[in-house]
């Protein structure tokens, strides 16, 4: 009687255990594939619930439709490709004899009021930038000259992270302006999140899920700090950001990757 009673607990312990362990290896699987791990089916695309909320997406991951060299009425014939998903900037050393470089290159749309992400990742020693609100302008052949930038870098290995005032050249600041605090950007070769908030002036960088930046255009508190950096001995009218522009990504002459390039009108 007392085996058939051991017998009978046993079983009683064993098989939950082994529902369990069953369901949790069902259910690792299935986040393994489609949730946790982002799989390539997760990549460069809206959700249901993000297309209800109003979100576009500006990168198909095959195509760059949308999208051309700054200044320019078409997409860059070289210096820019499409790679495994990702928009990439083919850095200098990794361009053919003779290649011309791609030059920064702009989505052919303006937005005022907005919320961006995009993922990034950068070469060793690599830098690039997002940009937002830009001008085209004859004056200025560069984007950087009229639009602020969230900085992109390999802090650990680029001059630049040391460059600058108090950091504020390390990825995710707002460049040479203001710099990202806390600093939790991934070495080179990782994935990064980028999300920039600009509603009716009131700015904000989120890097890897972490406000990093926030500040308000326009305010005599920015005219200060546009002041002091290098910006007006270039441009006097720098500090006059537009109300609306195009988003920009920068040819800085490094290999770098975007994907997810996604928007929300405000």
């Amino acid at each position: 009687m007392k085996k058939y009673i051991l017998l009978i607990c046993l079983v009683a312990i064993l098989v939950p255990g082994i529902f369990f362990l069953s369901s949790f290896k069902n259910s690792f699987c299935r986040n393994s594939i489609k949730g946790n791990i982002i799989s390539m089916d997760s990549i460069n695309v809206l959700s249901q619930q993000e297309q209800s909320e109003g979100w576009i997406l500006l990168f198909d991951g095959v195509t760059t439709e949308g999208w051309r060299g700054y200044g320019k009425d078409a997409f860059p014939e070289s210096g820019w490709t499409v790679e495994n998903g990702t928009l990439k900037c083919v850095g200098a050393k990794n361009r053919a004899t003779g290649e011309a470089p791609g030059g920064d290159i702009i989505y052919n749309r303006r937005f005022g009021n907005f919320h961006l992400k995009i993922d990034w990742k950068v070469s060793v020693s690599g830098n690039s930038g997002i940009f937002y609100l830009g001008q085209e302008s004859k004056d200025y052949p560069v984007i950087w000259l009229t639009a602020p930038e969230m900085q992109i870098l390999d802090n650990e290995n680029h001059p630049d992270a040391n460059a600058g005032k108090n950091g504020n050249r390390k990825a995710g600041s707002l460049y040479d302006l203001i710099p990202a605090v806390p600093q939790n950007a991934k070495s080179a070769g990782n994935w990064n999140t980028a999300e920039i908030v600009i509603n009716k002036g009131h700015v904000m960088h989120y890097q890897n899920g972490v406000k990093v930046v926030e500040y308000r255009l326009w305010t005599s508190e920015w005219n200060e700090l546009v002041d002091s950096s290098k910006f007006p001995a270039l441009n006097p009218t720098w500090a006059n950001v537009a109300g609306e522009g195009y988003f920009g990504l920068q040819d800085h002459g490094d290999d770098v990757w975007f994907r997810n390039i996604k928007v929300r009108p405000l």
